[in-house]
C-alpha cells in the first residue's frame, strides 16, 4: 500500500486516529441506538426487567400507535416546510450578506459585522415576548409563516459566509467581471455563489437540522392543531404519566428523515466541502 510522505514524515492516519473516529461514531449513535431499544419496548417490560439490551418486537406497534395518537402526518409536512423554507432563506440571505461584508467596500461595514456577530451572545428567549407581541399583531400565531420569518436569516450564517468568501473568492476576480459589465448582482450570481458553494451546503445542513430540531418557539407560538413534529411529539406525555417506549419510539420516527438527507445528501456536502478546499 503506498503512503504519503511530506517532509520525510510518513502522513498516513495511524490507529489512534481511526480509535478517536470509531469512539466519536459510537457515542454518536448510541443516543438513537438508545432511543430505539427503548422504543422497542412496551411499557409492561420496562417496568419489569428495567433497561434490556436487546431490541423488543414492539416497534412497529409502537410507531403505529404514536402516528395514531398525533397529528403525525399534519406535523412531519408542517415540519420539512418550514425546515427547507428557512434553510433556503438563510443560505440566500446570509450569502448576500456574506459577499457584502466580505468583498464591498463600503463607510461602517466592520462596525456592522461585529454588530451582527454580538447579537449571537443574546439569548434567545429574551425576545420571545416582544416577538409573539409582534406575531399576534400580524394575525400570524398559529401559522406557520411565525416560524419561518423570523428564522429567515441567521447572525451565525452571515460570520459563517463572510469568513469563508473572505478566503475563497479572489478580489481580482470580482474586479475582472465587473470591468467587463457585470452588475453586482449578476457578480453575486456568477461568481459569488458558485464560490460559495460548499460552505452553503454545510450551513443548508445545520440549519435544517437545527430547525428541524427546535421546539421552544413552535411549541409557544403554534397551536396544537398545526404543530411541527417535536410539538406534536409533546402531546404524547400525559399529565401524571409517561409512556416511554411510545415518546422515544416518535423520537425515532423523527429522526428517520434526518438520517435519510445524511444517506442522500452526504456524499455530495463531503465534495462540496472537498471542492472548496482544494480550490482555497
Amino acid at each position: 500500500m503506498s503512503k504519503t510522505i511530506i517532509g520525510g514524515h510518513d502522513r498516513r492516519p495511524g490507529v489512534w486516529v481511526y480509535g478517536i473516529l470509531i469512539a466519536v461514531l459510537l457515542g454518536s449513535a448510541f443516543p438513537i441506538w438508545w432511543s430505539f431499544l427503548i422504543g422497542s419496548q412496551d411499557a409492561a417490560a420496562l417496568n419489569k426487567n428495567g433497561m434490556l439490551w436487546i431490541p423488543g418486537g414492539n416497534f412497529i406497534a409502537n410507531a403505529a400507535t404514536v402516528i395514531d395518537s398525533i397529528p403525525f402526518w399534519n406535523a412531519l409536512g408542517n415540519s420539512i416546510i418550514v425546515s427547507t423554507a428557512v434553510s433556503a432563506s438563510v443560505v440566500l440571505f446570509s450569502t448576500l450578506a456574506g459577499y457584502a461584508f466580505a468583498k464591498l467596500k463600503f463607510r461602517g461595514r466592520e462596525g456592522l459585522l461585529i454588530f451582527v456577530i454580538a447579537t449571537m451572545a443574546v439569548p434567545t428567549q429574551l425576545g420571545i415576548v416582544p416577538l409573539f407581541i409582534i406575531m399576534s399583531k400580524l394575525g400570524w400565531t398559529g401559522s406557520l409563516w411565525a416560524v419561518i420569518a423570523p428564522a429567515m436569516v441567521t447572525a451565525f450564517g452571515v460570520f459563517w459566509m463572510t469568513q469563508y468568501l473572505r478566503d475563497a473568492l479572489p478580489d481580482e476576480l470580482i474586479e475582472a467581471v465587473r470591468m467587463d459589465g457585470a452588475s453586482m448582482i449578476l457578480s453575486f450570481w456568477h461568481i459569488g455563489l458558485p464560490a460559495a458553494r460548499p460552505a452553503a451546503a454545510m450551513l443548508a445542513l445545520f440549519t435544517f437540522i437545527g430547525t428541524w430540531t427546535n421546539f421552544f418557539w413552535p411549541f409557544i407560538v403554534l397551536g396544537p392543531g398545526n404543530p411541527t413534529l417535536p410539538v406534536a411529539l409533546q402531546q404524547l406525555q400525559a399529565a401524571f404519566y409517561v409512556d416511554y417506549s411510545l415518546v422515544l419510539a416518535g423520537v425515532v420516527l423523527s429522526i428517520i428523515p434526518l438520517i435519510l438527507v445524511f444517506v442522500f445528501l452526504g456524499k455530495q456536502l463531503v465534495a462540496g466541502i472537498m471542492q472548496g478546499a482544494v480550490k482555497g
